[in-house]
């Protein structure tokens, strides 16, 4: 539904968008990650034809942007970083509008409307002015806006941006099921989202990508992936931290702080990624170790966004 072929954004010296290529089918929701200044959004405003690019393309189901932007555009529905809307229109005055632009007659418009600010869940407000609403409600007023004439693709920036934890879990619930016959980008700086929603990340850092693959795809390729957790009592006099590291199936051994009762906590990282769990544990026993805590560490998805955005760790 979705090919981006070799984008290329300019502004001025500045590039924003380095090259970038990848295609989304109709049935994922792609989570766009990336720090501030990445690309994302700029990148986000090309597929929508947005944003003119330097350099490349974006096909929309088979048609290129650039020379069909009205036939294009008709199959996108797009919440910017943004949220535009009319601030002195009513709500329910702005998605008749809406509807108009998008070519709905008035006599389907009225129950287009209706249906529209009952699953965003706006009738309490629909009558009121948009300049009244708090930042949650005109989320979702741009919300709205965007999924109104049922479009196949979707590209949704910061679509949970100020709303409250119940709010939120609506608008996820409501994007997952969209997300099995649509096509979605959704960008978000809310990793927890991410995992909840997402079927597929690419993560973009200096306008360039730098992962592309599920969640869990990201979490293998880390070199965090595997690694044990473990806390030890008199460990340093135990020499804990050597007799790990002899291990065959163990690659360094990090320790990560030591309190003065002499509790020490290490991470134990294996070779090759392999689940050594069992070796560490079976080494403590023989040892005759006293052991507050073993366990693999589940990485979240943050430390992996951390390295591969600031450290440069590609796997």
């Amino acid at each position: 539904m979705i090919e981006v072929q070799n984008l290329v954004k300019d502004f001025g010296d500045n590039r924003a968008v380095d090259r970038v290529s990848f295609q989304v089918s109709k049935g994922e929701v792609l989570g766009f990650l990336g720090p501030n200044g990445a690309g994302k959004s700029t990148t986000m405003k090309m597929i929508t034809g947005f944003l003119a690019p330097t350099e490349g393309d974006v096909l929309i189901d088979g048609k290129s942007v650039k020379e069909n932007p009205l036939e294009t555009k008709s199959l996108v529905g797009y919440l910017p970083e943004t949220s535009a809307s009319y601030h002195d229109m009513t709500v329910r005055d702005f998605l008749e509008f809406i509807a108009e632009v998008r070519g709905y007659a008035s006599t389907k418009l009225s129950n287009l409307v209706d249906d529209i600010v009952k699953k965003c869940s706006l009738t309490d407000v629909e009558h009121q002015t948009i300049e009244t609403l708090s930042k949650g409600y005109r989320q979702r007023v741009g919300f709205a806006q965007a999924i109104l004439h049922d479009p196949p693709i979707l590209i949704l920036d910061e679509p949970t941006d100020g709303l409250d934890p119940n709010q939120k879990h609506e608008m996820r619930t409501l994007i997952r099921e969209m997300g099995k016959t649509k096509c979605i980008i959704l960008s978000t700086h809310i990793l927890e989202e991410v995992d909840e929603v997402c079927s597929r990340v690419i993560i973009i850092a200096k306008g360039k990508i730098v992962a592309d693959g599920t969640p869990e795809d990201l979490r293998k390729n880390s070199s965090m992936y595997n690694r044990v957790y473990l806390s030890v009592h008199k460990a340093k006099e135990l020499a804990v931290s050597e007799k790990l590291t002899s291990l065959p199936n163990v690659e360094k051994v990090e320790v990560i702080s030591e309190n003065e009762s002499g509790l020490q906590e290490l991470f134990v990282y294996p070779n090759n990624k392999l689940n050594i769990l069992s070796d560490v544990s079976k080494l403590a026993q023989t040892e005759s170790w006293v052991i507050d805590s073993l366990s693999l560490d589940k990485i979240k998805l943050d430390q992996v966004f951390r390295l591969l955005t600031t450290q440069g760790e590609i796997q």
